[in-house]
């Protein structure tokens, strides 16, 4: 007898498998973010993002640092974040109209912007000098202080003034001049002496906005292609300059007085050999108070900071709380993380603004986005290593965050010139004629920029027509008759063998 094979078990349902779990893969963001600035408008909206963000940002910052001193002395804790939203509409009012100007009104305006800022600086300093001499610091309703003329309610600083004008004036000479820029000769005439004369008329009140003046000068010579040995003559120059006007401060220069110690090299020694806390507050040693409330300040904030509003300095223990070292009170309240934001939002402006510098073809557009790059990104940098002790301390806002309104004003115009050259780059200006917006949009907000200019194609060579008699081929050694001489030879042939 055969027994039966035993029945096969049927194979047990194995579960379905699972989809592999999601992981991030850096090759394929980093493509995704190639694919986002590869975009034609990328450089546009990436200068609207960061400049808005820093702007809310910094309005955010002004409310928090001055709402406690204006309730104390005012009863209204929003005062100066009113007077600052009323700057802020009027820098975006100019924002608006510069956006749309095209680059020959920026090179039209130029001088006259330049002459402009000149006499202002001079009046500034006349009235300066006469307040300090004769006890004369106005003149019927137009009044100075230190670095603001002042016409009744309506303030100025002249030295903001100066820089946007030096931007535009620079870029203009620099693209006028090409391909020369390398004889000193042509530097020396007429850019060197007009920023000298504003170096002098800035720097002998106000150190640090010369230190922005002459950041914006090297971007702008770096950016024209000047020799690395007309850099380093440059560096020399302007190292003894320095020397000069930190010695002024001796003399009266900037807050200091005649017969005072200098507090320039006060300042430049502080940071040299920083003090301990107790030895600056038990012997009261001078220029190192304000260094030590902003490191207490940082210190405070830790990583993510106290909160919004909680901020203890501010309660008229740190000067200039609302101006000059309002990045600490950022430190103190958002901690390492807002500071990131910060830091990081600057560094996108950087990124837009040399990369603007670099697509655009007309070199006055080149010129002027790399000088407002450098204006901007350097003053960042001088008031954010001035508060944190990575630099000597000089006392010029954070732009965009810090209170002051004209400063506002004329940095979101700088920043509006800066977003026209981003709607004129090749590929932006190409995109937005193939497919325009409509035509309120282009009324209200830009019109559509220049497309641009076609490179001619090189000449085809001529027709042939026919063989060249052998009388009239050019010769092509050493002896060849140059052109225009004319032969002894009869000139015989058809005329259209005579033509040339």
């Amino acid at each position: 007898m055969t027994s039966d094979p035993p029945a096969r078990r049927a194979p047990a349902a194995t579960p379905p498998a699972e989809p592999p779990a999601a992981r991030w893969d850096p090759a394929g963001g980093l493509a995704a973010l190639r694919g986002l600035l590869a975009r034609p408008l990328a450089s546009y909206y990436l200068l609207l993002s960061s400049v808005g963000l820093l702007l809310l940002i910094g309005l955010t910052m002004v409310f928090s640092a001055t709402s406690v001193k204006d309730f104390a002395e005012g009863g209204d804790a929003s005062a100066s974040l009113t007077k600052q939203a009323v700057f802020a509409v009027i820098g975006i009012g100019a924002f608006w109209a510069c956006q749309r100007l095209p680059a020959r009104t920026f090179r039209a305006v130029s001088r006259p912007a330049l002459g402009v800022a000149v006499a202002l600086l001079l009046l500034l300093n006349l009235l300066v000098a006469m307040g300090s001499l004769f006890g004369v610091t106005s003149i019927g309703p137009l009044r100075a202080e230190l670095l603001s003329l002042s016409l009744g309610p309506i303030s100025l600083q002249p030295v903001e003034v100066a820089k946007f004008a030096l931007v535009l004036w620079a870029a203009h000479v620099l693209a006028r001049k090409g391909a020369v820029l390398g004889w000193w000769k042509e530097l020396a005439t007429p850019l060197f002496p007009v920023v000298g004369l504003l170096f002098v008329l800035v720097g002998y009140n106000d150190l640090g906005s010369m230190l922005c003046l002459l950041a914006l000068v090297v971007g702008m010579l770096w950016a024209a292609g000047v020799r690395t040995r007309v850099f380093a003559a440059l560096t020399a120059i302007g190292l003894a300059g320095i020397g000069l006007l930190v010695a002024a401060a001796s003399l009266g220069a900037g807050s200091g007085s005649r017969g005072a110690d200098n507090y320039r090299l006060g300042r430049l020694t502080m940071w040299l050999d920083p003090p301990s806390p107790r030895t600056c507050f038990e012997q009261e040693l001078p220029n190192c108070y304000q260094l030590v409330q902003a490191r207490y300040a940082i210190g405070n904030g830790g990583w993510f900071g106290v909160g919004l509003g909680q901020s203890s300095l501010k309660w008229n223990w740190l000067p200039e709380a609302h101006n000059d070292f309002i990045f600490a009170i950022v430190a103190e309240e958002l901690g390492v993380v807002g500071c990131t934001v910060i830091l990081v939002l600057f560094a996108v402006l950087a990124y837009t603004g040399l990369r603007i510098a670099r697509r655009v073809e007309d070199p006055f557009r080149r010129l002027a986005a790399a000088g407002v790059t450098a204006w901007l990104v350097g003053q960042a940098v001088i008031n954010i290593g001035g508060v944190t002790g990575l630099l000597p301390l000089t006392g010029v806002p954070l732009p965009f965050i810090s209170d002051g309104g004209s400063a506002l004003v004329v940095t979101l115009a700088a920043v509006g010139m800066l977003a026209s050259f981003a709607r004129a780059e090749p590929d932006a200006a190409r995109a937005l004629h193939a497919r325009p917006p409509a035509r309120w949009v282009r009324l209200v907000w830009a019109p559509l920029p220049p497309l641009p200019g076609r490179r001619r194609k090189p000449a085809s060579p001529p027709a042939d027509r026919g063989s060249v008699p052998r009388s009239r081929q050019r010769r092509q050694d050493d002896q060849a008759a140059p052109r225009g001489a004319r032969s002894d030879r009869a000139r015989t042939g058809a005329a259209s063998e005579r033509r040339r």
